[in-house]
């Protein structure tokens, strides 16, 4: 029976596991044996017993970081995990053949993706991609007659099937979830906004169809800059007048705008030279930019 970590007043020392290349990676106690970077290990998960590789160092993990109850590493793993664990890595390519055959057979809408066993082989687990829900009663039967397990097919996003087979993203290099991605964050179309992208689907979206998932990256920068920069049509005060601001680029801090005067002249500013800033949406928004530390 699988012992709980016990917590030395808010803390424990723990340490990451992941079971897949790229993958999620997990927190589980060190239950005191000397684990390290890539030492594979046995672990208890919701899906049965496997086999997964430390990542990185043991730290000290405080209790409030927890989003559910933290479980210990078993034991290390020994060779016969290790070649039990190459060989169901050995068998899946086949299994997947075999899972395509029955849904052909069945005349299934799916895509599979991937087919994993636990390590003591008392279930597979077969990904697939789906537009809709599948009725898959009849191929897991046949699949159950075929492997004599128990079988579990989880229907996953694109995102997900993207990462699987690859391919080259707009930038020219290997798509990010291939290389160092091994959880998918919230990306939304404000985020594009925020950075002035192009808002058109196919420049911001990836093999998956989804947003990029880099459009993240830089979020966090421009919306720290943004809080000290007007607004697209917004009010400044400059040395020559007021004038409207047409468009902001934040991070070269530089200012299109369009004088209000007789001649509506447009004009190229840098974002020291304007004093005030009056929002054309009366949300009193005046910010003195000539004194925000962030310029």
């Amino acid at each position: 029976m699988l012992n709980l970590s016990k917590w030395a007043g808010d803390k424990m020392l723990a340490i990451r596991v992941q079971f897949k290349p790229l993958g999620k990676r997990y927190y589980f106690g060190t239950s005191g044996l000397d684990v390290k970077d890539k030492t594979a290990v046995i672990v208890n998960t919701v899906r049965g017993i496997e086999l997964g590789f430390c990542v990185g160092e043991s730290f000290d993990l405080k209790e409030e970081d927890l989003t559910s109850e933290l479980k210990d590493i078993v034991r290390i793993a020994n060779e016969e995990d290790l070649n039990a664990y190459q060989k169901n890595k050995s068998a899946e390519p086949s299994i997947i053949e075999k899972t395509k055959y029955y849904v052909k057979q069945n005349n299934l809408e799916m895509k599979i993706l991937e087919a994993e066993y636990t390590l003591d082989c008392s279930k597979l687990i077969i990904y697939f991609e789906a537009e809709g829900r599948v009725d898959f009663r009849e191929l897991v039967k046949n699949l159950a007659e075929e492997y004599h397990t128990r079988i579990e097919l989880r229907q996953v996003g694109s995102r997900d099937g993207a990462k699987v087979f690859g391919g080259i993203g707009p930038c020219g290099l290997v798509v990010c979830c291939q290389t160092f991605i091994t959880q998918f964050d919230n990306v939304s179309v404000k985020m594009a906004k925020n950075q002035n992208l192009s808002l058109n689907p196919v420049k911001i979206s990836g093999n998956c169809g989804k947003l990029l998932c880099c459009i993240n990256y830089e979020n966090d920068l421009y919306t720290e800059l943004r809080k000290y920069a007007p607004d697209t049509g917004d009010i400044v005060e400059t040395e020559t007048g007021p004038a409207k601001v047409l468009s902001c680029d934040v991070l070269n801090r530089n200012l299109k705008v369009k004088y209000i005067n007789e001649d509506n002249q447009f004009g190229y500013l840098k974002l020291d030279d304007v004093k005030f800033v009056r929002s054309m949406d009366k949300k009193n928004k005046e910010e003195d930019l000539n004194n925000a530390d962030s310029l």
